[in-house]
């Protein structure tokens, strides 16, 4: 028997934002980023609290969240005993708010906090997950922390907050977003219910990223992929992901990439090793093939074989780079040879422990990585 449940509830819509005035009396611990901060956007989410309740910003979350980050984190949360905890901001303030409040509720420090996230970026889809990635520095290691119990109680999905995201943030999003609906469609713990999140997922991701990279005040694109990270989001939380990721984790811990390049670096190369139509594996998986045939049906391309199919979306994927000028090697993403051999090996094994590769559709060798991130380098 397999459960399925959609834990988080979902605020979406005109004036979203404006449903914060509900709480009243309330201690509000606000985890965010220094950019929030800085350039006054939080005032944007603050100025719909009532006056009745406290707030306390905590904005030093960096990007990849290390162990320290949270730590200090936790102390100022405990200092401050909220009666509310919300996470604005990308995944890395979200990252650490989850973190947070899971330890600090382990250390007895507080008791049960009702948790809000308000995303600012269109990638992560981690409103609605219960997964988090913390990274340990001095190792050079990301670890993925996964459990209902920082699973947030409720998201507010306002796509203003994203109308002024950088080109560069918009392009790595959107194809973190595209990656999630891809590893969910495939994974071993797919079923029809996640399966329909990420076919919607796949066509808005085409029909909108293109659109909010080029012209970034269009605000009904910049919705239609707020939305699709959040579906993407749902989709692989039931499901988890494949070795995109657990590839992903291990090099950016090591490569200093930001997370959604890293997985647009690797994807083409991932869905042709999946469905044995690459280089890397040519142990064809019909199945596999098939679905991917599927996702390029709904793209426009006409029905064909499983094989023809994968080329089929593959090629759609690299027009899609194309368009948002996104480096298509580690070198074009700034990683020297040197810097790439010099952690290769670590980054293979550390992939092949990573729990996103656990559901991927091919079990993968370490021979196989290696291969896959020579194809990249």
């Amino acid at each position: 028997m397999e459960t399925i449940t959609f834990p988080t509830t979902l605020h979406i819509g005109a004036d979203v934002l404006k449903g914060l005035s509900t709480y009243k009396n309330q201690r509000i611990f606000i985890v965010t980023d220094p950019f929030m901060v800085q350039s006054n956007k939080i005032e944007q989410i603050t100025k719909h609290f009532q006056p009745s309740n406290q707030l306390k910003i905590f904005s030093n979350v960096i990007p990849d969240p290390p162990i320290e980050n949270v730590i200090l984190g936790i102390d100022s949360l405990t200092e401050f005993a909220p009666t509310l905890l919300i996470a604005v901001g990308g995944g890395s303030p979200i990252d650490a708010a989850k973190a947070m409040k899971f330890f600090s509720q382990k250390l007895e420090k507080v008791s049960e906090l009702p948790f809000i996230v308000i995303p600012t970026t269109s990638g992560t889809g981690s409103e609605v997950t219960n997964f988090s990635v913390i990274t340990n520095q001095e190792k050079g290691t990301k670890y993925p922390l996964v459990t209902s119990e920082i699973q947030p109680n409720e998201a507010y999905l306002a796509s203003e907050l994203v109308i002024s995201a950088p080109r560069n943030i918009t392009s790595d999003t959107g194809m973190d977003v595209l990656t999630h609906a891809l590893e969910a469609y495939v994974s071993t713990k797919a079923t029809v219910f996640s399966d329909a999140l990420c076919e919607k997922v796949v066509v808005l991701v085409f029909e909108n990223l293109v659109q909010c990279y080029q012209n970034g005040d269009d605000i009904h694109a910049r919705e239609q992929m707020h939305y699709a990270s959040c579906m993407a989001g749902m989709a692989f939380n039931l499901t988890s992901l494949g070795i995109n990721h657990g590839i992903a984790h291990a090099a950016g811990a090591k490569l200093h990439v930001a997370h959604g390049r890293l997985n647009s670096l690797l994807l083409e190369e991932v869905i042709q090793f999946n469905a044995g139509c690459g280089t890397v594996s040519k142990d064809y998986d019909q199945r596999t093939a098939e679905r991917y045939a599927y996702l390029a049906t709904l793209l426009g391309h006409e029905k064909s074989t499983g094989r023809a199919g994968v080329k089929q979306l593959v090629r759609a994927i690299k027009r899609l780079k194309q368009q948002l000028a996104m480096p298509n090697t580690l070198k074009e993403a700034g990683v020297s040879d040197q810097h790439f051999q010099q952690f290769k090996e670590e980054i293979a094994k550390s992939a092949l422990k990573d729990g996103c590769t656990a559901t991927n559709p091919k079990v993968p060798t370490k021979a196989d990585i290696l291969q896959i991130l020579e194809k990249i380098k």
